[in-house]
C-alpha cells in the first residue's frame, strides 16, 4: 500500500514559479513509476508528466515541456513538479499518482494510487 500527500499548491502570477511535492509512504515508492496530472474545473484529467522509477527518464506532455521538470528524491521517497513561467491556463489541482510497477505514462487509469491533490491558480 502507498500513500501519497501533495503539497506546494498555491495562489501565484502569470510568469511565478512554484514547487509541488508528493510524499509517498510505503516500501515500495523507488520501484515505482510516478505521474503528475492536474484538472481544471469543468475538464478531463489531464497527463502532466512521469517519470521512472530511478528518476532517469522523464515524459511530458507538449504544454509544459520546457517549463515543467518533474525529479524524484528516492531517499526521501518524495517526487517533485518544478512549474516555471506559470501561465493562467496551468490553473488546476494537481495529482501525483503510483504505479505498483514501472508505468509513468498518460493513461491515468494504470496508475493504483493517488494523492488528494493541491490546488494551483495562476492569476494574469
Amino acid at each position: 500500500q502507498v500513500q501519497l500527500v501533495e503539497s506546494g499548491g498555491g495562489l501565484v502570477q502569470a510568469g511565478a514559479s512554484l514547487r509541488l511535492s508528493c510524499a509517498a509512504s510505503g516500501r515500495t515508492f523507488s520501484t515505482s513509476g510516478m505521474g503528475w496530472f492536474r484538472q481544471a474545473p469543468g475538464k478531463e484529467r489531464e497527463f502532466v508528466g512521469g517519470i521512472n522509477s530511478s528518476g532517469g527518464s522523464t515524459l511530458y506532455t507538449n504544454s509544459v515541456k520546457g517549463r515543467f521538470t518533474i525529479s524524484r528524491d528516492n531517499a526521501k521517497n518524495t517526487v517533485y513538479l518544478q512549474m516555471n513561467s506559470l501561465k493562467p491556463e496551468d490553473t488546476a489541482v494537481y495529482y501525483c499518482a503510483a504505479d505498483r510497477g514501472s508505468y509513468y505514462g498518460g493513461d491515468f487509469r494504470l496508475y493504483d494510487y493517488w494523492g488528494q491533490g493541491t490546488q494551483v491558480t495562476v492569476s494574469s
